[in-house]
Parts: C-alpha cells; structure tokens; sequence
C-alpha cells in the first residue's frame, strides 16, 4: 500500500532534484523514494557494523562486514 507524505525543502535543493529528474527522466518521487531506501539502507548498515565491531574488534572495514555476512 502506498501512502502520500508533504515535505518541504529549501529552494536550492529543489532545484538540484528538478535538474536531476529532467536529467534521468524521472520524477521527484522516484528519486525520493531511492534516496530514503539507500538512506535506510546505510543506517542498517552502519548498526551492523558496530555491533560487530563491538563483539569482534578485528572487524575494520565495510568490506570486512560484507564477507562477513556474505
């Protein structure tokens, strides 16, 4: 199920994102959308490491994280 959220944001950033969909042929949405699962994603990510980290301190990279749960 989908859901309509109202956002605002400085003009300047506005601008940006409108160059951007006309560039990839897009819309605001779609850009939106992709930004907030990468957002999310990288928080997930960065939770996961440090709680490898604390459990194993020989955990230093992004890569180690990724063979690790690979």
């Amino acid at each position: 199920m989908r859901e309509t959220i109202t956002i605002s944001m400085p003009e300047e950033i506005k601008k940006q994102l409108d160059k951007i969909t006309s560039q990839e042929g897009t819309t605001r949405s779609n850009i939106i959308r992709e930004s907030l699962r990468d957002y999310l994603f990288i928080r997930q990510f960065r939770s996961l490491r440090r709680r490898m980290t604390d459990k194993s301190p020989r955990v230093y990279t992004d890569q180690d994280i990724f063979d690790r749960v690979s």
